[in-house]
């Protein structure tokens, strides 16, 4: 039997927990600041505090298309079937980035997978500009806009989630190594 990927029931349910808690925050409130990225925040937050409590690679990636589907399926937000990709294109990015900076102290690992996932996240709304007609330069200028308001935001989550996995290796609920 292969090993591949393998979740026990505990981190299971608590991807699917982080998932639905993630759908229900955005749902529940619907900030409408005017601000591209102010999502980053609380997906930033809730994948990174995934990964530190389950500690294996891949959980963010199953946690963020669990929250697409849950999304989906709850009609949060607006995009119809793209809602899967806002939710999933930052996870698998993170994952991408955590396979080069997995060795690295916990706080960089975070950082440097907060912005992967902003221009994972950004490369949406240009492809959905790209897709509308507009001119490449607007379209690049908007998306150069949109990583950095996205990254801002989700460093703001990084630190929450850091905040967060101090106290639970205080309590030894970490699984991954600072």
């Amino acid at each position: 039997m292969s090993k591949g990927i393998e979740f026990n029931l505990q981190d299971a349910l608590f991807i699917g927990l982080c998932a639905t808690l993630l759908v229900a925050l955005k749902g529940m409130l619907r900030l409408k600041l005017g601000i591209s990225g102010h999502t980053m925040l609380l997906m930033s937050f809730m994948y990174l505090t995934c990964y530190c409590v389950v500690g294996r690679l891949g959980s963010i990636s199953i946690c963020g298309m669990l929250a697409g589907l849950v999304a989906m399926a709850l009609g949060v937000g607006k995009g119809g079937p793209m809602i899967l990709l806002k939710f999933a294109l930052p996870a698998v990015a993170m994952d991408l980035v955590l396979l080069l900076v997995v060795s690295w102290p916990l706080r960089w690992r975070f950082a440097v997978m907060v912005l992967g996932a902003a221009v994972a996240w950004a490369g949406k709304v240009w492809l959905t500009n790209m897709l509308a007609g507009m001119a490449a330069e607007v379209a690049t200028l908007r998306f150069g806009i949109s990583v950095a308001q996205g990254a801002a935001f989700g460093i703001v989550g990084a630190l929450l989630a850091l905040a967060l996995a101090r106290r639970l290796q205080a309590h030894d609920l970490l699984k991954i190594k600072e």
